[in-house]
């Protein structure tokens, strides 16, 4: 996957949390993935996880150092808004739709696979939400752990930790403010 990335340099930076190291890569587009800490123990690990994948990265930038405070602020339960500029052009036309729409989904709230394909305009196409959901390079930025199955249930999350870290991450969000005084979630 990460050659599909390399579009020129690329930068990544580490973020701490209680349940573990984080990473945020990002090129001269944008952001182009985020890498959950759940079972991500020590920083040392997850440098040598990144510098795997992006043996050519050129350290950090303002752009993964910014993204990886907001991801460290949000898994200490502070409200956050997620504006940074993704690395789109590696999306279909279909998942930049979906990933619109599923960045819209407010903080410690869930809509459910078919109701973003009816939302899209294409009520049959919860599968392909679904496949776009798996597919998601940028979770937690795209919440794709705010969208569930058809009765409510916590069906596969491709993050690190699979459904329990989507139940954690739910949790996490319905027990902090839904908003601060400046009105971000």
């Amino acid at each position: 996957m990460s050659a599909i990335l390399h579009d020129g340099v690329v930068w990544w930076s580490i973020f701490a949390t209680a349940v573990g190291f984080g990473g945020v890569v990002a090129n001269e587009a944008g952001l182009v993935e985020v890498d959950l800490p759940f079972l991500v123990p020590d920083r040392d690990t997850m440098a040598r996880r990144l510098a795997a994948r992006y043996p050519a990265a050129g350290g950090e930038n303002p752009l993964t150092r910014q993204a990886a405070q907001l991801l460290a602020d949000y898994f200490s339960g502070r409200p956050v808004r997620f504006d940074v500029p993704l690395a789109e052009r590696r999306f279909t036309v279909f998942q930049r739709e979906v990933y619109g729409l599923v960045r819209q989904i407010p903080r410690g709230e869930v809509r459910t696979y078919g109701e973003i394909a009816a939302a899209l305009g294409r009520p049959a196409a919860a599968r392909g939400v679904g496949q776009a959901m798996a597919r998601n390079p940028l979770p937690i930025i795209i919440p794709c752990h705010r969208v569930v199955g058809a009765a409510g249930q916590l069906t596969g999350y491709s993050g690190a930790g699979g459904v329990d870290s989507k139940r954690w991450l739910l949790a996490l969000e319905r027990s902090a403010p839904a908003k601060d005084d400046k009105g971000i979630q």
